[in-house]
């Protein structure tokens, strides 16, 4: 079940938790993708708030947002970069993507297996994309006060296990939004704190917010002549027998 695009842009751009919670999601994409100099950068569900610091340099910067969810006109200001489309058929040609963000997408799909299908279809050969889902074991996931409230939150053995079962390749990953989801006046003063602390303490305190990348896997082509081929590579490099006259 998506949520609706009016009550996702409320909390990010319209409550201190959100803006909160935004600072410290893309502080941590930041750490994965510093940059995007002339690249192909895409986010699904609902990633804007992730993708302005590439607005400049990218090539372009695509915000897929699906049906059930609404869409709306991003970044304010500025051209619009927001498209709505089907969650599992995207207008976007095969392999063109370098950058790839899923934020509110992967939990909230009715079909994840068919959007992760679409996922590595768009991807591009030495493409990386980078999933965004509520932590099973962090605060966040437990409150519907907030987007990661709603539907399935994952552990990172679940999410890679997932990834992995429709090619792709987990490469790295990372937790964050380690202060309580509160509006609370102390909570709020204190986020910065929660957060630096958090990321210090992992293994002891939970993120409300799990980051896998991965990479496209290709199969690599298979049959008898490149077995063959791999398991002698030097035999080319031996010259070819002379042909003998066959006794008539």
């Amino acid at each position: 079940m998506h949520l609706d695009v009016q009550d996702l842009r409320n909390f990010y751009y319209r409550s201190r938790l959100g803006r909160a919670a935004q600072k410290a999601v893309r502080e941590e994409v930041l750490q994965f993708w510093p940059e995007a100099q002339g690249q192909t950068v895409v986010g699904f569900g609902f990633a804007v708030p992730f993708l302005r610091p590439y607005l400049q340099d990218a090539r372009r910067v695509i915000g897929l947002m699906p049906g059930p969810q609404g869409v709306i006109n991003w970044p304010q200001g500025m051209a619009n970069v927001s498209v709505l489309c089907e969650e599992t058929f995207w207008p976007l040609e095969t392999g063109r993507v370098d950058k790839l963000l899923v934020m509110h997408g992967l939990e909230t799909s009715e079909n994840p297996g068919a959007l992760l299908e679409e996922c590595w279809r768009v991807l591009g050969p030495g493409g990386s994309a980078l999933f965004m889902v509520p932590n099973r074991a962090g605060l966040w996931s437990r409150s519907d006060k907030t987007p990661f409230g709603y539907g399935r939150p994952y552990s990172q053995s679940q999410l890679e296990n997932q990834l992995k079962l429709h090619s792709f390749l987990p490469i790295g990953h990372a937790t964050t939004l380690y202060q309580p989801p509160s509006e609370g006046r102390f909570w709020r003063r204190t986020a910065g704190m929660w957060e630096r602390l958090g990321g210090r303490f992992s293994m002891v305190v939970s993120g409300g917010v799990l980051l896998v990348e991965a990479t496209k896997r290709v199969q690599a082509p298979s049959g008898p002549g490149l077995r063959e081929t791999v398991r002698r590579p030097l035999e080319v490099l031996k010259p070819k027998p002379k042909p003998e006259a066959k006794p008539v």
